[in-house]
């Protein structure tokens, strides 16, 4: 076991490695930049995800009046740097770490990176690490709730599903689950916000956040209702693929147990249906479910929808991520990377794990990485 983790952990180190090298070298032949972002700010013609920045650091307060002229040999370089001073442009450079070449940015950036040293943000003048404590709350709230609702819901209704298999009732359940399956999230959010949240019928939830405006000084258990209230219908528009998805899984692990011939043993000696489903292909079916659950919340927990966060007005990591990458914010989008594919990576792990925890039949020691 200690030499099939230990293997598994040291291929993590040139898999990060490899993400993050693939990830530079296309950023390098993105169009734009964060000095190109800057100028675009100052020169009045930032109309992107850039106008949100509040600040552009110490040098983008500076008006371009104030910058000098003379820019002939930064405008083949910059294009809409006309009329800023060239030093200017030159301690922007410093500034954000392009006065290096590529191969020496990159290298710093992986001897930071194994430290855990993130550094700050382009654009916010605070830490990638700090930025990403302030959108956990809400991937937290996202990940762990839409886990815990989809297996609830789930296991249950896809035992059913197997046990009645063929019936009316899988029947018309499998097609609900296709219909959910099949309509994006992001269209069943716009079509709950119409319905429920004040669009053009009722008001019934509200559409910004996860709690009111006050929320601290409610009693605790108004707290609760109102953090719930505001979770709902985000929920339920990214909770219908997942759903069906663990539905579907069950029921066929079960259908895949019910047919084989040691539960036609346990009958034939006499077992009760309830004693042949939950005392023998109970625990063999769930093994695949049981076993995906530390992958499935943190799918969950990280890849919350970018665009249910967006619509919802709800300002976790997926909007951070893309709006640092809209932005040119390097820093937060390389740290980022590296943060979700270092717990990716460990999960896989951690799965691999509690399959041979389950199931002590299974030896991944035994083979091959």
């Amino acid at each position: 076991m200690s030499a099939y983790i230990a293997r598994r952990v040291l291929l993590m180190i040139p898999t990060l490695l490899g993400i993050l090298f693939v990830s530079f070298v296309v950023v390098q032949f993105a169009p734009g930049g964060p000095v190109e972002r800057v100028i675009a700010q100052l020169s009045g013609a930032d109309t992107g995800g850039t106008s949100r920045i509040s600040g552009g650091g110490d040098f983008a307060q500076r008006a371009p009046g104030q910058l000098g002229a003379g820019a002939d040999a930064i405008n083949s370089k910059y294009r809409g740097a006309q009329g800023l001073d060239p030093d200017f442009i030159k301690k922007l450079e410093v500034q954000f770490g392009f006065d290096k070449p590529a191969p020496e940015r990159f290298a710093l950036m992986v001897w930071n990176f194994a430290r855990f040293d993130f550094g700050k943000s382009y654009f916010r003048d605070v830490s990638v690490i700090q930025l990403i404590k302030e959108k956990l709350p809400v991937s937290i709230s996202l990940g762990i709730w839409l886990t815990l609702i989809t297996y609830l819901i789930s296991i249950p209704l896809g035992i059913r599903k197997a046990v009645k298999d063929g019936s009316r009732f899988d029947t018309w359940t499998s097609a609900v689950i296709i219909i959910g399956f099949a309509i994006p999230g992001f269209l069943f959010a716009i079509l709950l916000i119409i319905l429920f949240a004040g669009g053009s019928f009722f008001n019934l939830f509200p559409l910004r956040g996860l709690t009111s405006d006050g929320w601290s000084q409610f009693p605790w258990y108004w707290k609760i209702i109102d953090y719930f209230w505001h979770l709902t219908l985000p929920l339920i528009s990214m909770g219908l693929s997942a759903f069906a998805t663990m539905t579907l899984l069950t029921k066929n692990s079960f259908l895949d147990e019910i047919r084989k011939q040691y539960v036609m043993t346990a009958r034939a000696k006499g077992c009760s249906e309830n004693q042949v489903l939950y005392g023998h292909i109970f625990r063999n079916a769930m093994l695949i479910v049981i076993a995906g659950f530390p992958g499935a919340f943190i799918h969950a927990f990280f890849s919350g929808s970018l665009l249910i966060e967006t619509i919802f007005s709800l300002d976790g990591l997926g909007l951070l991520s893309f709006e640092s990458v809209l932005n040119r914010d390097y820093p937060v989008v390389f740290g980022t990377l590296y943060i979700f594919s270092l717990v990716g990576l460990v999960v896989n792990l951690i799965s691999d794990l509690t399959y041979m925890w389950i199931d002590p039949r299974i030896d991944f020691e035994a083979r091959e990485v």
